[in-house]
């Protein structure tokens, strides 16, 4: 089981280095971790190059979530596993995507924050609560003009898909993970509080 573990983790985070604001960058030479609020995800790309290239850089992130939970699901469905150890591998995966896009080792350990990713991992363990966290998503951050509050939304569908898989460990990943975000998104917080933070209706007004 060791073995399935380490692969897990080692894959899952090799595919979550693979950045869609690395492609946005060559396309358009803006280094996203330069300009901005400074962070390699969609939300940044749309403030800083538009919505074209936010709507790319979070296809790619969500495209990267999706994949490695249905990579790990083909090679462990004929593995004659345990449905509670099935469930703990799926759920590292997407943990150890998510860990690799918000620390990829070519950005000094300092990405994005997962956001996008979390989206694509959802939609492979359950397409049905992947569809229902970001419609939450998208309608709480409207409803309140910060995508931060969406975000919260987004990891409580997460904590409520963990909560009813097999065993007790994809919530403790779960847990781990809106730690995870909550920490990433404090800056956001005090942006906010400070009255700075990029409101969700002025960037999707932005023309480029």
């Amino acid at each position: 089981m060791w073995l399935w573990v380490i692969g897990v983790l080692l894959c899952g985070y090799a595919i979550g280095c693979l950045h869609g604001s690395v492609v946005a960058q060559k396309i358009s030479g803006v280094n996203l971790k330069e300009t901005g609020v400074k962070n390699a995800g969609a939300s940044n790309a749309a403030i800083v190059l538009g919505k074209k290239f936010g709507a790319l850089v979070a296809a790619i992130d969500i495209g990267k979530g999706v994949l490695t939970v249905l990579l790990v699901h083909f090679f462990v469905a004929n593995a004659e596993l345990p449905a509670e150890h099935v469930s703990l591998l799926l759920f590292l995966a997407g943990a150890a995507t998510v860990i690799g896009h918000n620390f990829p080792f070519y950005m000094q350990f300092n990405g994005g924050k997962g956001t996008a990713t979390v989206i694509g991992v959802l939609l492979a363990l359950d397409w049905r609560f992947g569809l229902v966290g970001f419609a939450l998503l998208v309608i709480v951050a409207l409803a309140t003009n910060f995508l931060v509050f969406g975000v919260l939304m987004l990891y409580v569908t997460f904590f409520t898909l963990a909560f009813w898989s097999e065993g007790y460990w994809p919530a403790v990943i779960a847990t781990i993970l809106f730690m995870l975000a909550v920490w990433k998104h404090i800056e956001n917080f005090q942006r906010i509080k400070k009255g700075s933070e990029k409101r969700v209706l002025t960037v999707l007004k932005k023309k480029k």
